[in-house]
């Protein structure tokens, strides 16, 4: 399939119908992981009668297997020369364990089913990024990439909004709700099965397996300087855990989070679109310097209504990066190796992160709270000045 041409509409490029197709899957999907994910907590403790460390074991085992198939189904996308199986057997996957959750009498199947959600998700991001850099011209990617996280946040939103409706009609009935996951998940699937593949020619030595596509100077630089970002940019639970501790009660929290996501979906198109008109490397300092703000107030600011006004500021942060960082590696990795590039980029995040909590953690234990944030801000920082004396493609 060709580069689609995306003819502008009152300033707005006009993406392709697979974009729109495969970002209303992210939508449905997420629409149904974030109807379960910020109940599992209080289902695991209440319900099953699991502890906090049992759910650390459990997320914390899900995004390290998450993050290392990311890699794989990468090299997979390229060496096959097709990514649309792979894609769709990661949204299929997940899709249907994820409704299992309903039948587990234990937080040790609970682990089970969440490993196998993760699987999915593992196999599906790369080949689905690689694609959407292939249909699109490279001066519409950072939109593309834009609109498709912001369907995501959508469905991020719609989620916790349908499991708090059916909750109040029908109280305590998680099981239900997480069986009805399986529509949503159905959805998904059915979105992919018009999108055309793209059929990408690989060299026969990595054709044979033998060995990834190699990656030039200028991504492997890249990808320096957002791992140095990731470690200083840990789970967001520990933002939702400080308005908690400054007295943000607990029936407002899903309410903060799910107005984040509004944010979040609001700003990322805007964020792609001004990466393909200004430039990538703007949108990405201005975020992660927004990032370091964000965290430097967390550990200074005590009044409610400023935290809840800069956890909301905080949505910029993601909307100017998320989608633009894609495309950064969808400029920068050449075609036959964009499955790979994107993989490795999902597993520098994931990985990150999973470090860059448990460095917070430990900060936060020792030195207080104000200490773990400074530490965050100031990695952010740190990536942020590197950042700027990098040359990108656009």
């Amino acid at each position: 399939m060709a580069v689609e041409q995306t003819t502008p509409v009152n300033g707005r490029p006009q993406l392709p119908r697979a974009v729109w197709l495969v970002s209303w899957t992210s939508f449905f999907t997420d629409t149904a992981s974030e109807t379960v994910y910020p109940l599992m907590p209080l289902y695991l403790t209440k319900v099953l009668g699991g502890s906090a460390l049992s759910i650390g074991v459990i997320e914390g085992l899900a995004e390290a297997l998450n993050s290392i198939l990311k890699i794989l189904a990468g090299q997979w996308s390229d060496r096959l020369g097709a990514r649309k199986r792979l894609m769709i057997a990661g949204y299929a996957l997940s899709s249907a364990v994820r409704p299992l959750v309903a039948l587990v009498s234990s937080w040790t199947q609970v682990l089970g089913v969440r490993l196998a959600d993760r699987v999915g998700k593992g196999l599906r991001g790369a080949p689905r990024d690689a694609l959407i850099a292939h249909w699109v011209e490279p001066s519409n990617r950072g939109y593309a990439f834009g609109v498709n996280r912001a369907m995501d946040h959508t469905g991020a939103v719609v989620g916790p909004v349908l499991a708090t409706v059916f909750l109040w009609f029908y109280p305590g009935q998680y099981r239900t709700l997480f069986a009805l996951t399986l529509i949503p998940g159905l959805f998904a699937v059915l979105m992919l099965l018009p999108v055309p593949d793209v059929h990408v020619p690989a060299p026969q030595a990595r054709a044979a397996g033998l060995a990834p596509a190699p990656l030039g100077v200028p991504l492997r630089r890249y990808f320096g300087v957002l791992l140095l970002f990731s470690l200083g940019n840990s789970t967001d639970a520990f933002l939702l855990l400080r308005l908690g501790d400054a007295g943000v009660s607990g029936t407002w929290i899903p309410l903060t989070w799910a107005a984040l996501h509004v944010v979040k979906a609001t700003v990322s198109p805007i964020g792609g679109y001004l990466s393909d008109r200004i430039s990538r490397k703007s949108m990405i300092i201005l975020g992660w310097a927004i990032y370091a703000a964000v965290y430097a107030a967390f550990a200074w600011v005590t009044s409610v209504p400023a935290l809840l006004a800069v956890f909301l500021v905080y949505g910029l942060y993601y909307g100017l990066t998320e989608g633009v960082e894609k495309a950064v590696v969808a400029d920068l990795a050449p075609a036959e190796a964009r499955g790979y590039a994107f993989g490795v980029h999902g597993a520098i995040s994931g990985i990150g992160a999973l470090l860059a909590s448990l460095i917070f953690g430990a900060i936060w234990k020792v030195a207080g709270a104000p200490a773990a944030f400074l530490t965050g801000a100031a990695l952010a920082m740190l990536a942020t000045v590197l950042l700027f004396r990098q040359k990108l493609a656009r």
